[in-house]
């Protein structure tokens, strides 16, 4: 039948504009822990600019979605594949929820000096002091101390809730070097919080914290 026909075609062409929407443009992921809390909430639903840092460089203070090639998540564990769940986050309609993948903020670039902490316990970068309004303060961050120059291709990153995320400081705390993230593994930047709707909100990058960081010398 004909309307049957027309309905194959309309599901066929959205699912086309999905894939290359979610390979070229954006990309949803499930939000699946604690660690950006409060910017991200556990159980949130974001959209990934993908034209950075492939087409444009990232900056302090974005978030990020990277692959997790470096061991930092616990192993996931063994759950029955779902075909039709496989099939939807493949071609965009569902976010991805593979867990594999992480999201920090960007406190370091190639080349910066990042150092906690100062007396007045701020993080500073090249020397220069962050005040950080994204930081979760209803729990006052425990003092993780670090001083460490970012590689070349390589990324700083930290949790907004400090407490509870196992980001940069923490690897490399265990593991000298291992705190670094590749810039080959970003999937891109965290832009806008898409679900649930009450949430919906594109993401600040806090350029202000960041403006009076110098070049890294």
């Amino acid at each position: 039948m004909a309307w049957i026909r027309e309905i194959a075609i309309i599901l066929g062409v959205a699912i086309v504009l999905s894939f290359l929407i979610k390979t070229f443009l954006f990309k949803a992921f499930y939000i699946p822990s604690e660690s950006m809390v409060p910017t991200l909430e556990e159980n949130d639903r974001i959209f990934v600019n993908l034209f950075v840092p492939r087409n444009f460089p990232l900056q302090r203070g974005e978030v990020v979605v990277f692959r997790d090639t470096k061991g930092w998540l616990p192993e996931a564990p063994q759950t029955a594949a779902n075909p039709v769940q496989e099939v939807l986050e493949f071609v965009g309609l569902l976010p991805d929820t593979s867990q594999q993948h992480l999201i920090k903020r960007v406190i370091g670039l190639p080349g910066d000096h990042v150092v906690c902490c100062d007396a007045s316990q701020h993080i500073t970068v090249n020397g220069a002091a962050l005040n950080e309004p994204y930081v979760n303060h209803a729990e006052t961050p425990r003092v993780v101390p670090f001083d460490v120059t970012v590689p070349a291709n390589s990324i700083w990153v930290m949790g907004d809730n400090r407490n509870h995320s196992s980001d940069s400081r923490y690897h490399n705390s265990v593991q000298p070097g291992s705190g670094f993230v590749s810039l080959s593994d970003v999937e891109g930047q965290a832009a806008v919080i898409a679900w649930p709707l009450n949430r919906i909100r594109s993401l600040d990058s806090y350029p202000d914290t960041f403006k009076d960081v110098p070049a890294p010398k």
